[in-house]
């Protein structure tokens, strides 16, 4: 019989079994602690970049340089964030700034720099290249532009600041925080690295908040997200308030609407005295001055003569200045500071010359990527203008493609002249391949609309034909045209026995003719009193600051009184 043994289990006691189930319960609530609730990082991370960071806008804006105390700021920068019309020139190796009544030309690595062409003396260079980038010396500028500066302490950092900027004012809470706590974190929350260490009753500026975090800044300049109960905010609202002592210029002025017409002169000017009468008119623009070679010389035909005549009988006179509409001419002419300068001061000393009241920029035919240069030259020439007392208007065309359109930055240059003239005509043009109106009315307003999108009312002035455009149209396609002034076309009306009808589609009156024997149809649309009048009420409509026509010559007496703008229904200057 086999032998069965028994062996007894070991027992254990109660107290093992509550410790081990303690010491799980407490694995698995730390686990869950760690989970939910991780530790503060204590990693830490740079807040600045390089030496001399700039501080702009709550942010790092790039890297100033600071020499002999002096700051400098990168030109890249100031071009994007403080103003976008600072230029470099190539050719003077110099920096151009400008405001409404200056132009400032800081050459590089020099002691002087020039305000409207007067020397200022400095101990420092106010514009430098380092490394391969422009400089430009903070403390010249801030005359110009509403900014101020601190360099803050331990990072010399630059902090920069605009007019109206507010800063709100704290500090961090005098109890006794856990230091992991009171470090500024790169997000809201303490697992994020941190920027800086702060401590108690640290001043802080307030910049934005995040959920239960303010995002705040140190002295120094570096900042981070903290905690809202570790924060203290004060009542302290500072606002930079940075004022320049404005510069009055004196410019002549309109006595109501502008009611301006354009002389043409191309070789010689007319006789005074054979100047017909042009009620309404206030200001004559004659065709002067020509850009003449790259070198910015200018063709000149002004008239001593008639600008005196012109004063006698209560004209303005406002002396037009062209490009000659060549596109490679403008380029070569327009694209140094210097050569601009020159062309500037032929016109000032033109003006003198001249008795003129104004200048007039009548600019076309232009590569578009040109167009900055023309921009820049009007910005250098206004305040020379304005300084010399010259009201500055400057023609432009409705908003289109091509050469002859698309290189205007119309809401800059509204900005900059005291008026723009729309040239508001040749929707159908002399070489056009099909017949059509000089400027319907309905093409007209159209185009107007769009333009007073971009540049004020008050500040345009319409441009109107006086002319028409006989078109003729030969059986077999051919079509080719002639300009005719106002009263050569009654002439031809007459000479053919034809009476005009009303075209609806253009708003204007409108004649044809087919001669068989030519195998030719003749169209005109009219200019004449019913559609120079429909043009004066459109500006009336869409209160410009007037109308100018083009060109004397090829007006008639009515031309004058159906253009003419009735007191108080025209915005004034």
């Amino acid at each position: 019989m086999a032998r069965v043994e028994y062996h007894k289990q070991k027992s254990y006691s109660m107290g093992w079994i509550i410790a081990g189930l303690l010491i799980a319960f407490l694995l698995i609530i730390s686990s869950i602690i760690l989970l939910l609730y991780p530790f503060a990082s204590s990693e830490k991370e740079p807040y600045f970049q390089g030496e001399n960071p700039i501080l702009f806008e709550g942010k790092q804006a790039g890297n100033a340089i600071i020499e002999n105390e002096s700051v400098y700021m990168p030109y890249s920068f100031l071009k994007e964030h403080i103003d976008d019309s600072i230029t470099f020139d190539e050719k003077s190796n110099s920096i151009i700034l400008t405001t409404k009544n200056k132009v400032i030309q800081m050459p590089s690595e020099s002691l002087t720099y020039y305000v409207n062409e007067e020397p200022v003396q400095l101990h420092f260079s106010v514009f430098k290249v380092s490394n391969g980038e422009k400089y430009i010396a903070l403390d010249p500028i801030l005359a110009y532009y509403p900014i101020e500066y601190s360099i803050m302490p331990e990072t010399n950092a630059i902090w920069l600041k605009k007019d109206g900027e507010k800063i709100v004012h704290g500090h961090v809470t005098d109890k006794k925080i856990n230091e992991e706590k009171l470090r500024l974190r790169t997000d809201s929350n303490l697992q994020s690295p941190f920027t800086v260490q702060a401590g108690k009753g640290d001043k802080l500026y307030i910049e934005s908040e995040k959920e239960d975090y303010y995002f705040v800044r140190k002295e120094n300049g570096i900042a981070g997200y903290l905690k809202k109960d570790f924060v203290v905010k004060e009542d302290l609202v500072e606002e930079v308030s940075i004022t320049h002592e404005k510069e009055e210029i004196i410019v002549p002025k309109i006595d109501g609407p502008i009611h301006l017409t354009w002389e043409a002169v191309y070789t010689k000017n007319p006789d005074p005295a054979k100047m017909p009468k042009m009620p309404g008119v206030n200001v004559i623009s004659p065709t002067w001055f020509e850009l003449g070679d790259s070198s910015g010389a200018i063709k000149n035909l002004g008239s001593l003569d008639f600008s005196t005549w012109a004063g006698k009988q209560g004209y303005q006179v406002w002396g037009l200045f062209s490009n000659a509409f060549d596109p490679k001419l403008t380029h070569e002419a327009f694209k140094d500071f210097q050569t601009r300068q020159k062309i500037i001061r032929q016109l000032l000393h033109f003006s003198q010359i001249y008795h003129l009241n104004g200048i007039n920029i009548d600019i076309e035919n232009v590569n578009p990527e040109d167009g900055p240069l023309i921009t820049q030259f009007v910005r250098e020439a206004v305040p020379y203008f304005h300084e010399a007392g010259l009201v500055v208007s400057m023609d432009v065309t409705f908003i289109a493609s091509g050469n002859w359109s698309a290189f205007y930055e119309r809401d800059k240059l509204a900005s900059l002249v005291d008026y723009m003239v729309v040239m508001a005509y040749d929707e159908h043009w002399g070489s056009s391949p099909v017949a059509g109106s000089v400027a319907s009315l309905p093409w007209v307003e159209k185009n107007l609309q769009t333009l007073l999108e971009v540049v004020p009312n008050d500040r345009l002035i319409l441009g109107v034909p006086l002319y028409a455009r006989l078109w003729a149209e030969k059986d077999t396609g051919e079509v080719s045209s002639k300009a005719l002034s106002m009263s050569k076309v009654q002439e031809w009306l007459t000479e053919n026995g034809l009476t005009p009808v009303y075209d609806e589609a253009s708003g204007q009156n409108y004649a044809e003719l087919y001669i068989e024997a030519e195998q030719t149809t003749y169209k005109v649309w009219l200019e004449d009193e019913l559609s120079l009048s429909k043009r004066a009420d459109l500006a009336m409509k869409y209160d410009l600051a007037g109308v100018a026509s083009w060109s004397r010559f090829f007006a008639d007496e009515s031309a004058w009184t159906a253009l003419s703008l009735k007191e108080g229904q025209i915005t004034k200057k």
